[in-house]
């Protein structure tokens, strides 16, 4: 099953003194989607944005929030980044015992439900909850900082993903993390992926609605190589 493709830039990667203007500028260039990371130094070795600042996000904008958990015990933070406003929330399978349990709870939060895979964790650990999962996030960077190189190595896993739910009939969308650029995406939506993640590329890019719009055009270019 192949869902609508979706570039959802990365607020990590925004000028913060201008946070407002730069959701903006990706809405009128086409994003429905911000991607939104929060990282505690103890997952990954970086700190970033918390519940206050989605807060007032959520305030400025009707764009679907996806909020990305890179933190240790994930499961204590859902309900307060749900109460922001976060519309969709990943987590890490690396940082989840209790992985099942946590994505329902996700669900029953009102919020879909997302569960990461970093580059040296194989897709294989995600059967049992595939049929859980609204969706899976593929990192194609080692988490913790913004504007890293992507690995190809990981397009193998987005191919596994798309098979798996091709052949089992399951409904989750795919999501790249890290790297994405006009470089790669074309190559990335072929291999099975419907959202994209791209921050370094969008903000930093000197004309962020410009680059959603090629983003998405490449990528829709992308998956029409595989149709």
């Amino acid at each position: 099953m192949r869902h609508q493709v979706e570039i959802l830039p990365s607020l990590l990667a925004a000028d913060f003194m201008k946070l407002g203007e730069e959701i903006e500028a990706v809405e009128a260039g086409g994003a429905r989607m911000l991607h939104y990371d929060v990282m505690d130094g103890r997952f990954v070795p970086n700190i970033s944005m918390g519940v206050p600042v989605l807060e007032a996000i959520r305030k400025s904008t009707e764009l679907w929030l996806d909020v990305h958990l890179m933190v240790v015990e994930p499961e204590k933070h859902i309900e307060a980044f749900r109460g922001a406003g976060a519309d969709s929330i990943s987590v890490h399978q690396e940082a989840c015992p209790h992985l099942h349990r946590t994505l329902t709870e996700i669900q029953q939060l009102g919020a879909r439900a997302g569960v990461v895979i970093n580059p040296g964790t194989p897709v294989a650990v995600l059967d049992e909850v595939l049929e859980v999962a609204n969706f899976v996030l593929v990192m194609s960077v080692n988490p913790g900082y913004g504007g890293q190189k992507f690995l190809p190595a990981v397009l193998q896993k987005v191919r596994q993903l798309d098979q798996a739910r091709r052949k089992r009939g399951l409904g989750f969308s795919i999501e790249m993390d890290g790297g994405v650029d006009l470089s790669n995406v074309a190559e990335i939506a072929d291999a099975g992926c419907d959202w994209f993640v791209a921050g370094s590329s969008v903000f930093r890019s000197g004309d962020p609605a410009l680059a959603v719009r090629e983003l998405h055009a490449r990528a829709t270019a992308g998956r029409q190589i595989l149709a």
